[in-house]
């Protein structure tokens, strides 16, 4: 593993422990040519992914791109950052077992929208803004209405 600081190829696994409910390995390590230290994760991949762009793009699914959009939905959130890791590794099973390496970009939205629902509404929408594309406060005001119980009475 290549250290971060200085590029040095040459670095030592200090410690290894479980993590994300024994889905990864946290490994801390050392660089000897700095002194640095820092931490890698290890996950199983069970098959490579490829996102399928709505323009037809294609490009490598990066489990980091999508945690990072999760989490900042999940700023400032009352939810403990361990669910929020479970729900990602969730997601990406739930994308790697659907037997296919081309994933739509829409599948992947729609599956972070439905967990992020079923944990944190604000999350849920603050997500949505951006994956719907939201232009103005009526947008906001026409998702919110429909997550409103009684809202299809109306």
């Amino acid at each position: 593993m290549r250290c971060p600081f200085c590029g040095n190829v040459d670095t030592q696994v200090k410690d290894s422990r479980p993590a994300e409910d024994n889905v990864a390995i946290r490994r801390r390590r050392f660089c000897p040519a700095c002194s640095g230290r820092f931490t890698t994760y290890e996950r199983v991949q069970l098959r490579d992914l490829v996102v399928v762009k709505s323009n037809g793009k294609r490009e490598d699914f990066d489990r980091d791109k999508m945690a990072r959009s999760i989490r900042i939905a999940m700023q400032k959130r009352p939810v403990e950052p361990e669910r929020i890791e479970q729900m990602i590794s969730g997601i990406v099973r739930r994308l790697e077992s659907t037997g296919e390496t081309d994933i739509p970009s829409k599948m992947i939205g729609e599956i972070v929208m439905e967990a992020l629902s079923r944990i944190d509404n604000v999350a849920y929408v603050r997500f949505a803004s951006v994956y719907k594309n939201f232009q103005d406060a009526d947008d906001f005001d026409k998702f919110v209405s429909e997550l409103r119980p009684g809202a299809a009475a109306d």
